[in-house]
C-alpha cells in the first residue's frame, strides 16, 4: 500500500487522483481548504468502502504556518511517503494578501510547492520509488517572471502572475535536485492539459466568462488523469523530467537555468526568514 499525498485534494484533478488512487488501495492524504469539500470527499470514499483509507486535513496552504502545520502531522503520522503530488491554486481576478504578507497566488502556488516538497523529502526518501509530481505549466521564458516585484504589488495581472508561477515551479524544481544531489525522487513537472476541473477561483465578471468557455472546450477528466497515473505506477529515472501533455520538455535548456533556480531559493529562504521573524 502506497501513501499519496495531495494538495488540493479535494477539488478538480486533485479530487479524481485521490479517489483513483483509494480505489486502487492506496493510503491517501488529502489537503484542502473547504470542509465542505473534504466532507464530500470523505463521503465518496466511504461509500466505496475506503474511507479508513483517506485523511482530509483542513489548512489554508495559501499561509506559511498552515504548510508547516500539515508537515508536522504528515510526518507524526505517516513514516513513508511514497508520492507526494502538488495541485493546489486558486485564481484571484483581484490581488489579495494574506495575514502573514504574501501575494496569495504567489504564497498557494509557489511557496506552498517549495515548503511540501523540502518538508517532506525525508519521507519520500524512504519510499521505494518516490515521485513528487507538480502540476503545472513547465517550459516558457525566464522573461516570464518579474524578479523585482515577484508578487505583482506595483501592477496585478491575475494571468501574468499564475504563469509566473509556473515558471518559479520550473526552477523550484531545478533547484530541489541540486539541494539533494543523491536523492532517489523522481521529480516531474507536469501540464495535463486543459481539463474540466474545478477552475477554482475568485472571478471578477470578465474572468467568469472567460472561464465558461474554458470549461466548454476542456478535455474530460478521464482524458487527463492517465497523464498523472503514467508518472505515478512508472517513475522517470531522471532526477528532474517535464511534461506538456504527452510531449518530454527538455529542463537542460535556459528556461530551466541553474543559476536562475539558485536565485530563486536565495530569495525564497530569504522571505521565510522574515515570515518566521514576524511571526516570533
Amino acid at each position: 500500500m502506497k501513501t499519496v499525498v495531495i494538495s488540493g485534494g479535494t477539488d478538480g484533478m486533485g479530487k479524481a487522483l485521490a479517489l483513483t488512487c483509494l480505489r486502487r488501495g492506496d493510503r491517501v492524504v488529502a489537503l484542502g481548504s473547504n470542509p465542505r469539500k473534504g466532507q464530500a470527499l470523505l463521503d465518496a470514499a466511504r461509500e466505496s468502502g475506503a474511507d479508513s483509507r483517506l485523511e482530509f486535513i483542513h489548512a489554508d496552504l495559501s499561509l506559511v504556518a498552515e504548510n508547516r502545520r500539515v508537515i508536522d502531522r504528515i510526518t507524526a503520522a505517516y513514516p513513508v511517503v511514497d508520492i507526494l503530488v502538488l495541485a493546489a491554486r486558486y485564481y484571484r481576478s483581484r490581488r489579495f494578501v494574506t495575514m502573514e504578507g504574501f501575494e496569495a497566488n504567489f504564497a498557494l502556488f509557489y511557496l506552498s510547492r517549495y515548503l511540501l516538497g523540502h518538508g517532506l523529502a525525508e519521507r519520500l526518501e524512504r519510499a521505494d520509488a518516490p515521485v513528487l509530481l507538480d502540476l503545472s505549466g513547465p517550459g516558457g521564458e525566464l522573461s516570464r517572471i518579474r524578479w523585482d516585484d515577484l508578487q505583482f504589488a506595483r501592477e496585478y495581472r491575475p494571468d501574468d502572475i499564475m504563469h509566473q508561477c509556473g515558471k518559479l515551479s520550473d526552477l523550484l524544481g531545478v533547484a530541489f535536485t541540486r539541494r539533494y544531489p543523491d536523492s532517489r525522487i523522481a521529480y516531474v513537472l507536469l501540464h495535463p492539459g486543459l481539463t474540466a476541473s474545478g477552475f477554482t477561483g475568485d472571478y471578477d465578471a470578465a474572468d467568469a466568462k472567460v472561464v465558461a468557455g474554458m470549461r466548454e472546450r476542456a478535455q474530460p477528466m478521464a482524458a487527463a488523469l492517465p497523464r498523472l497515473l503514467r508518472h505515478l505506477d512508472n517513475p522517470p529515472s531522471a532526477r528532474l523530467s517535464a511534461f506538456m501533455q504527452d510531449d518530454a520538455v527538455d529542463v537542460h535548456g535556459a528556461p530551466f537555468d541553474p543559476g536562475a533556480a539558485d536565485r530563486l531559493a536565495e530569495i525564497t529562504a530569504d522571505l521565510l526568514r522574515g515570515e518566521t521573524v514576524r511571526s516570533a
